[in-house]
């Protein structure tokens, strides 16, 4: 488990893995929805087929008092900085998309993987679990949506 937590390896080339060193770069499209509120602070992360925390992918919202907000998250981390650490953005405003490109092992797709997004926005209801979709080559690019703040996000590869 650990080994694959490192194949995340995110936004850095894969160096320490050989064997896991396969990776494709995937670009996470989230186009929040016009909420009227805040930024939003949003959590993507991965959790295996028994639906056991993997590891975090990235972090939109720099503020750690903020993160128990993001309560799927938070709950299966305990709110520790350290599974972020060096992969967290601003936070994104009502209307506005990110887009991030990280690189992902191969091994995370068609395996029963899912991505998950939390999703909290001061003064505003916490959205745990906003969006979860399964890591497969055949949902590549096909657009979900959220179920309040996320008005759609797709991955491409």
């Amino acid at each position: 488990m650990r080994a694959l937590l490192a194949a995340l390896a995110l936004t850095t080339a894969l160096t320490t893995l050989p064997a896991l060193a396969t990776a494709r770069p995937v670009t996470l499209t989230t186009t929040l929805s016009n909420y009227g509120g805040d930024g939003a602070y949003l959590a993507f992360y991965v959790t295996d087929a028994s639906g056991a925390y993997v590891g975090s992918l990235w972090m939109a919202g720099g503020k750690s008092k903020y993160y128990e907000h993001l309560s799927d998250w938070y709950r299966a981390t305990g709110g520790e900085p350290a599974q972020i650490n060096g992969i967290t953005g601003a936070s994104v405003g009502a209307g506005r998309t990110l887009e991030i490109t990280l690189d992902l092992a191969d091994a995370l797709f068609d395996a029963g993987y899912t991505l998950h997004i939390d999703a909290a926005v001061e003064d505003m209801r916490d959205s745990p679990n906003e969006v979860a979709v399964p890591l497969t080559a055949a949902g590549a690019g096909t657009p979900v949506s959220g179920r309040r703040y996320v008005a759609s996000f797709a991955y491409g590869m």
